[in-house]
């Protein structure tokens, strides 16, 4: 999953960042607001994490504006303001959910994977497809009972397969998700990770849960046809 991460404390967004990345997750890192509102418009983000106060375009005037252009971006705020009026404010603008800082961080991170469940219709934390089991929350991976072992990369594209579950993804679509704008992996790597997770997810199991759909993409599904 991508995440956008918009805040002006440098060390306070450096370390939002690491940690987004350490789940798993692709960050793009920016401290400036009409930085923020350019990435937004030319990425697909599953979820944005914007400061309200950021310098040149404050994250309040970063959600009017995609959300008059139509765009859907799940966005959590973070501000050091507790008022009442200002979470209403952020909320009547089209936000999914606010945090006030200090705030914990695993709170942050259980409310950025709740945003992503629900971006992709997914509002439990644990997918099957057949004897497939996929815990979002704790990032394990069961199959036939048995535990399967995952680097990152390859949980993280398992993860978005399972969040659309059923539903034909593209590689663009994949690399668009998984991968962040400072990343130099080489353009094949999503068929490599394709096959890294067949290996593990369906070499000694039936039926095959992992399909190429040729000139289209890749979908995960308990169905072959």
């Amino acid at each position: 999953m991508r995440v956008l991460v918009a805040e002006d404390h440098a060390s306070l967004a450096r370390s939002i960042a690491n940690g987004l990345r350490e789940e798993g997750y692709a960050v793009d890192l920016t401290f400036d607001g009409d930085e923020a509102l350019r990435w937004a418009t030319i990425n697909s983000y599953d979820c944005a994490v914007l400061d309200v106060m950021l310098p040149s375009k404050n994250g309040w005037t970063i959600l009017e504006t995609l959300r008059r252009e139509g765009n859907k971006t799940p966005v959590l705020f973070l501000t050091a303001k507790d008022a009442i009026e200002d979470r209403v404010k952020g909320l009547n603008l089209g936000a999914d959910d606010y945090l006030v800082k200090p705030f914990d961080w695993k709170e942050l991170v259980a409310r950025v994977r709740a945003i992503i469940r629900r971006r992709h219709d997914q509002p439990a934390q644990t997918v099957k497809v057949a004897d497939l089991e996929i815990d979002l929350a704790s990032k394990t991976v069961h199959r036939a009972g048995n535990s399967i072992n995952l680097s990152a990369r390859e949980y993280a594209l398992l993860e978005y397969l399972a969040l659309r579950v059923g539903q034909v993804v593209s590689r663009s679509e994949i690399w668009e998700h998984l991968y962040d704008q400072n990343d130099e992996s080489v353009s094949n790597v999503v068929d490599v990770y394709i096959g890294y997770l067949r290996s593990k997810i369906d070499r000694d199991h039936n039926p095959k849960l992992i399909h190429t759909r040729r000139g289209m993409g890749y979908v995960l599904s308990a169905n072959a046809t």
